[in-house]
C-alpha cells in the first residue's frame, strides 16, 4: 500500500467534503482538502524527525543536518536538498498549517527520505541501458547531429565505466538499429534476474527551451506530465510494481547528474509520466532527457564529448549510490 501511511499505523477518513477539519490519527495530522487526503507538514516533521519547520509568507521549509526541503503554498514544486520534484497535487492549506496530498507524501517523499525501506528493491548487479531511437527514427535533430546517435555514444560509455564497478550491463540496442518501444519492453522484461532500466534520450523544445530532466512512471491517479487526468491513468501498469524504486532511482541519477554537470545544466525536476518504456518495463525503470536539442548552447554541449563523459559518470555515480540506499534495509524488529 502506501508506505509512510501503513507504516504509521494511518487510516485516513473517508469524508467527501471539499474540506473535512484535521483529525489526527496515530501521530498523524490529517485533513480532507479538494475531495483529496492531506498529511500536515507538521506531522511530516515528527515522523521524519526534521529539527526545524519554517514558514515565511507561501515558503515552507522542514530542515535536518541531512536534508533540507523547500515547499511553496500552492505550489506543484518541491525541493530536496536542491533536487525539484514536481509534486502532482499543490501544498496546501487549512488554517495556519500547511498541507501535503497523501499521493505525494507515499509515492514521492517517503522513499525519497527512507529508501531502505523500499521493501521490493532487492540487491542488482545487472543494469539495462535503453539508447532511445536509432535506425529509422533518428529522434530530435539539428544542424550539428541526431539525437539517436548521441543515445547510443552516452550508453556506451555508460557501459564501459559499469562494467569497471562490476555490474553486467545490457543494452536494447547497441548498433543504429530501429527498435519499436515494444521491442524495447519485451527485451528488459526477458531479463529474468534483478535489474535497474535507464532509457537515455535527449530532448526537443524550442530555442529558449533548456534544462535535464527525469521521468518515472506516473502512480495510478497522476496524469501523464502536461495533460489532465483521463479515466485510463487510473489503471495501474506493469511499471507500477516498483513505484518507490522508481522514484528513488531518479533522485539518485537526476542529483548525480546535477552534481556533475554543475553550471552547465538547467534543472527541469523529475516528473511522472506514462511513456510506454515506463509502464511496461518490470524492473525499477527511469527515462532520463539529457538536454535540449533545440537550444543552441545545450546542442553543442551535446555534442561534446566531455558532456557526454559527465552524463555516463553521473549515471555511473546514481546506480552505484542508488544500490547501497535499497540494499541497506532498517533491522527488523523482534517481539
Amino acid at each position: 500500500m502506501l508506505a509512510v501511511l501503513a507504516v504509521a499505523g494511518l487510516a485516513l477518513s473517508s469524508a467527501t467534503t471539499s474540506k473535512a477539519a484535521p483529525t489526527t490519527v496515530s501521530g498523524w495530522e490529517v485533513a480532507k482538502i479538494d475531495g483529496r487526503d492531506h498529511v500536515s507538514v507538521e506531522s511530516m516533521k515528527r515522523f521524519y524527525n526534521f529539527t526545524k519547520l519554517t514558514r515565511n509568507g507561501n515558503s515552507v521549509v522542514l530542515e535536518n543536518p541531512k536534508v533540507e526541503m523547500k515547499l511553496t503554498i500552492g505550489g506543484h514544486e518541491c525541493f530536496m536538498n536542491g533536487v525539484k520534484f514536481v509534486f502532482t497535487h499543490p501544498v496546501a492549506t487549512m488554517g495556519e498549517r500547511a498541507f501535503v496530498s497523501r499521493m505525494d507524501l507515499a509515492k514521492l517523499i517517503d522513499p525519497v527520505l527512507r529508501p531502505n525501506f523500499i521493501k521490493n528493491a532487492g540487491d542488482f548487479r545487472t543494469v539495462i541501458l535503453d539508447p532511445g531511437h536509432g535506425g529509422k527514427d533518428p529522434g530530435a535533430t539539428n544542424s550539428i547531429g541526431q539525437e539517436a546517435s548521441y543515445n547510443l555514444s552516452v550508453a556506451n560509455k555508460t557501459k564501459a565505466l559499469l562494467a569497471q564497478k562490476g555490474f553486467k550491463v545490457v543494452m536494447t540496442r547497441d548498433s543504429n538499429t530501429y527498435l519499436s518501444l515494444q521491442e524495447r519492453v519485451d527485451f528488459a522484461n526477458a531479463i529474468r534476474e534483478n535489474a535497474v532500466f535507464v532509457s537515455i534520450h535527449f530532448n526537443s523544445g524550442g530555442r529558449a527551451a533548456r534544462g535535464i530532466e527525469t521521468f518515472t512512471l506516473s502512480p495510478p491517479g497522476v496524469s501523464h506530465y502536461g495533460r489532465g487526468l483521463i479515466a485510463a491513468d487510473n489503471q495501474a501498469r506493469t511499471g507500477n510494481e516498483h513505484d518507490s524504486a522508481n522514484i528513488a532511482l531518479a533522485t539518485s541519477v537526476h542529483g548525480s547528474l546535477l552534481r556533475r554537470l554543475q553550471t552547465h545544466t538547467f534543472d527541469r525536476g523529475i516528473k511522472r509520466a506514462r511513456f510506454s518504456v515506463l509502464s511496461g518495463v518490470r524492473h525499477p525503470a527511469i527515462l532520463l532527457e539529457g538536454g535540449f536539442m533545440t537550444h543552441p548552447y545545450e546542442a553543442r554541449l551535446i555534442a561534446n564529448e566531455t558532456y557526454q563523459n559527465a552524463l555516463a559518470n553521473g549515471i555511473v555515480d546514481a546506480v552505484i549510490k542508488y544500490r547501497f540506499a535499497v540494499s541497506n534495509k532498517p533491522p527488523v524488529k523482534t517481539p
